[in-house]
């Protein structure tokens, strides 16, 4: 039986479910309720995709989940699916086996590229549905932020927009009738300034579809990328502080850790522009709980869009839920989207695998 060693992933979970035959019955199950929703007969999908890949199922999966244990299990791996660990020359010389080396995404800085030529191990990678659709949720919800959407949606009788708070005009020969009651705090993307902190998958899915917006873009991360990449998506890397204070909408987008979390805490909050909006579709903790409610209480922030809860379901008591019916957006973690998304992108990890491990040449 081929051997696929897999860095230990919520979604690459599903790999197990879809090759092994030996995954436990509790993996099984609670991978199909994943999918149950959109995907009801998921168990049948992964039969249709097994028939379209004859000689890939069935396969060994063996989850590492970090790189000792990577460096352990790879002996004998006829495949080797990564998202963040490292693929390097000592990894590849204990893997004589190899004939394939998979980033889950499309950005290859952890993987020695130069090494796996040498070692006649190609390299694929995939442009993950899933990310595509968090870029998407973010800029829905930055949109939706700008536009007021949310409070203004119905809001169209006489009677409920004086009791709102907003005062209707008589109609004139001398003047249109747009935003016949006046509402303010309205704003474009259109010229507007973009801050990424986090220019990774999702990261730069956003700075792509700020080029089609005409923003301009701001990035931070701990390493800047190379010239070449910073043209080809239109951003400028720029301090923490310096993006906070020139951003128009800021979105967070990094993996939480000891080092992220609460990386948005006061003084950054403080150093925001006046106004300028916040949106997360990452992990809640990146942004200080109690900083957000005082930025979000003094008025300095004009929204903020929040995809996955600081708890989940969110206690009916969570500050940020007074603020839901105005500049506040919050998600019930829907960001991903349709589970198509997770399907495609496991299609097509499987589709290059197979060609790898068949003897087939893979794609990308």
């Amino acid at each position: 039986m081929k051997k696929i060693v897999v860095e230990d992933d919520h979604f690459l979970k599903i790999l197990g479910v879809i090759l092994d035959p030996t995954t436990a019955e509790s993996h099984r199950e609670a991978v199909c309720r994943f999918f149950a929703h959109d995907v009801p007969d998921f168990l049948g999908w992964c039969e249709q995709l097994r028939a379209r890949f004859p000689g890939l199922y069935p396969v060994e999966v063996v989850f590492v989940a970090d790189q000792e244990e990577l460096a352990a299990k790879i002996r004998e791996a006829d495949a080797a699916i990564v998202e963040s660990l490292i693929i390097d020359r000592s990894v590849l010389a204990a893997a004589p086996r190899l004939a394939l080396v998979h980033k889950f995404g499309t950005i290859t800085n952890n993987i020695d590229l130069a090494a796996c030529a040498e070692h006649n191990v190609p390299v694929a990678t995939v442009r993950r549905h899933v990310n595509i659709a968090v870029a998407e949720q973010a800029f829905s919800l930055a949109m939706a932020l700008a536009k007021r959407i949310r409070p203004l949606a119905g809001l169209v009788e006489a009677g409920a927009l004086e009791a709102a708070g907003w005062h209707v005009r008589e109609r004139s020969p001398f003047a249109g009738y747009s935003n016949f009651s006046g509402i303010t705090g309205l704003k474009m993307l259109f010229g507007a300034t973009l801050g990424i902190i986090g220019l990774g998958e999702v990261g730069r899915e956003l700075a792509r579809r700020a080029q089609a917006f005409e923003m301009k873009t701001l990035y931070f991360q701990r390493r800047r990328l190379a010239e070449q990449d910073e043209l080809s998506l239109g951003a400028t890397y720029a301090r923490l502080d310096d993006l906070m204070a020139r951003s128009d909408f800021i979105v967070v987008q990094l993996p939480l850790n000891e080092s992220t979390r609460g990386l948005i805490g006061r003084n950054e909050l403080a150093r925001v522009k006046p106004g300028a909006v916040l949106i997360n579709v990452a992990r809640a903790e990146l942004i200080d709980h109690d900083a957000l409610i005082e930025a979000l209480e003094h008025g300095r922030l004009g929204g903020f869009g929040l995809d996955v809860g600081y708890n989940e379901p969110t206690d009916p008591a969570e500050p940020l839920l007074q603020y839901r019916d105005g500049n506040v957006i919050l998600m019930p973690h829907t960001a991903i989207g349709a589970r198509d998304n997770a399907l495609y992108d496991l299609d097509r990890l499987c589709s290059n695998v197979w060609h790898a491990v068949t003897g087939r040449h893979a794609s990308n």
